[in-house]
């Protein structure tokens, strides 16, 4: 019984980390509850709103950080107007200031900062930005499962699980970069 207890005190702690491993970065709440919600999203196996609201907690962290790092100004909500949506052109301002963006790297991508570096016309994006514009216009293609052959196609939102995992993996990664960032830098 003894062994029964502890392993169910275990599990319990381990999905408590789990749920409030975003919350103890001190990122800000403008921040922590878009991976929150994405983990719960995707631990109801809701893939598609995951994948999405782990980009946007990129996104928005991204210019959020970027904002309170180089703006003088107490109304931050003014200053975001004018930082741009996620790109290739605003990781690299936030890499000139330092935040951790290669940690924004996808597994096997061996490419992110020649992607990263790239310009027109010969830009290519890096894969979070990739994803991001895939995702954000509704291009669902590369995920379409094949499996049961040329006329069989079909897209269901678990065909977005394996994005799921690399976000909720690339975003654990993300966040807890960030937050030394934050606590050195702002």
């Amino acid at each position: 019984m003894e062994n029964e207890e502890k392993y169910i005190l275990n599990e319990w702690k381990k999905e408590h980390d789990e749920k409030t491993f975003f919350l103890t970065l001190d990122l800000g709440a403008e921040i922590h509850w878009f991976f929150t919600q994405a983990l719960e999203a995707m631990k109801q196996s809701l893939y598609l709103p995951a994948c999405s609201c782990f980009i946007n907690g990129i996104e928005a962290s991204i210019r959020i950080t970027y904002a309170q790092r180089t703006s003088s100004s107490t109304n931050l909500l003014n200053e975001l107007t004018s930082i741009p949506t996620l790109s290739n052109n605003l990781l690299k301002k936030a890499q000139i200031i330092n935040m951790p963006v290669n940690s924004l790297k996808f597994p096997n991508e061996n490419n992110f900062d020649a992607n990263l570096d790239s310009k027109k016309p010969n830009l290519k994006h890096v894969e979070i930005v990739r994803v991001r514009h895939n995702l954000a216009h509704g291009n669902i293609i590369e995920y379409i499962n094949s499996d049961l052959g040329e006329n069989n196609l079909f897209f269901t939102p678990e065909c977005c699980r394996k994005l799921a995992e690399i976000l909720y993996a690339v975003s654990k990664d993300w966040c807890m970069q960030l937050s030394k960032f934050k606590k050195d830098n702002i």
